[in-house]
C-alpha cells in the first residue's frame, strides 16, 4: 500500500532512539523527508544520517529542549527552511513513563509535575501550534500524539495526569484543525522493547536470576499476542496514520500495546 508519504515532509521530536527513532525511519522509508530533534544536536545529527542512509530519504538532525518555547519555535521554522515545509509531526519527547522518580501523593514528585508539564503537555501543544500554520497553507496535516497506556487505567500521579491531558488535548485539537484538512490522534503505547527498557529487564534479572529471555516471556505473559512490543511495531501504526488512507481517522487513541490493556472502550 502506497500511504502516499513520498512528497511530504515530517518532523519527529525525541527521534534519535527509541520509538521516535523508529517512527523516523518507518516514514523515511516510506519516502518523506523527516527532521528528527533531541536535546544534543550530534546525536541527533548522528541518528539522521544512519536513517537517510537505510532509507534513503533526506533525513536532518537538529536540536531542540521540547520544555523551552524558543526552542520550539526554531525548530519548526529551520525543518521548514531545510526541507521546505511541514505536513506531519509526531510528538514523541517525553521522559519515558515510570522512569522519572516516585509519582505518588504521599511522596508528590513536584519536578517530576513541572517537567511533564512543560515538555509533554505544553510542548506538545506548542509544537502543534507552530507547526500547523504549515499543515493549512497546504489544506492537508497530520498530528500524532503519542501518548501511555496511563491514560486509559489508573497509574501515577503525574503519569496519569499527564497522559490524560493529552488525550484530551488531542481530541480539542481534532475537532479545531479537522476542517483545515488537518488530522489529530493519539497512540498509546505500552512497555516496548528499546534501550529504555534494557535498566527495567537488566533489574528483573538481578533479582531473579532469570535469563533475558525469561524475563521478556515473564513481561510478556500479560499481553495478548504474549511477546514484547517492539519500537518498529509502534512505527507501523503511527505511519499509517500519518498517511493519506488513515484521512477518516481523527481524534482517536490506539492502544499499540500487544492487548496489555483489559480496559473496554464502546
Amino acid at each position: 500500500m502506497d500511504f502516499g508519504l513520498s512528497t511530504k515532509v515530517a518532523l519527529v521530536t525525541g527521534g534519535s532512539r527509541g520509538i521516535g527513532y523508529a517512527i523516523a525511519t518507518a516514514l523515511a522509508a516510506e519516502g518523506a523527508s523527516v527532521a528528527i530533534c533531541g536535546r544534543d544536536a550530534a546525536t541527533s545529527q548522528a541518528a539522521a544520517a544512519e536513517i537517510a542512509k537505510a532509507t534513503g530519504s533526506k533525513v536532518i538532525g537538529l536540536r531542540a529542549d521540547m520544555g523551552n518555547a524558543d526552542d520550539i519555535i526554531a525548530l519548526v521554522k529551520d525543518t521548514v527552511a531545510q526541507l521546505g515545509g511541514l505536513h506531519v509531526l509526531v510528538n514523541n519527547a517525553a521522559t519515558i513513563g515510570g522512569t522519572g522518580g516516585v509519582d505518588t501523593l504521599a511522596q508528590l514528585n513536584e519536578p517530576l509535575l513541572n517537567a511533564d508539564f512543560q515538555v509533554k503537555m505544553l510542548g506538545y501543544l506548542r509544537c502543534a501550534k507552530e507547526a500547523y500554520p504549515h499543515m493549512e497553507a497546504k489544506g492537508w496535516g497530520r498530528i500524532v500524539n503519542i501518548d501511555g497506556l496511563a491514560t486509559r487505567q489508573a497509574a501515577g500521579v503525574s503519569g496519569g495526569m499527564r497522559n490524560a491531558a493529552v488525550m484530551n488535548a488531542t481530541k480539542v485539537l481534532s475537532e479545531e484543525l479537522g476542517p483545515k484538512g488537518i488530522t489529530v490522534n493519539a497512540v498509546h503505547p505500552g512497555a516496548t522493547k528499546t534501550e529504555a527498557l534494557a535498566p527495567r529487564l537488566a533489574g528483573q534479572m538481578e533479582r531473579t536470576g532469570k535469563t533475558l529471555d525469561e524475563v521478556e516471556a515473564d513481561m510478556a505473559a500479560g499481553l495478548a499476542i504474549r511477546r514484547l512490543v517492539t519500537a518498529p511495531d509502534i512505527a507501523n501504526v503511527v505511519a499509517f496514520l500519518c498517511s493519506e488512507q488513515s484521512a477518516a481517522v481523527t481524534g482517536e487513541s490506539v492502544s499499540a500495546a500487544g492487548g496489555g490493556s483489559k480496559a473496554v472502550f464502546y
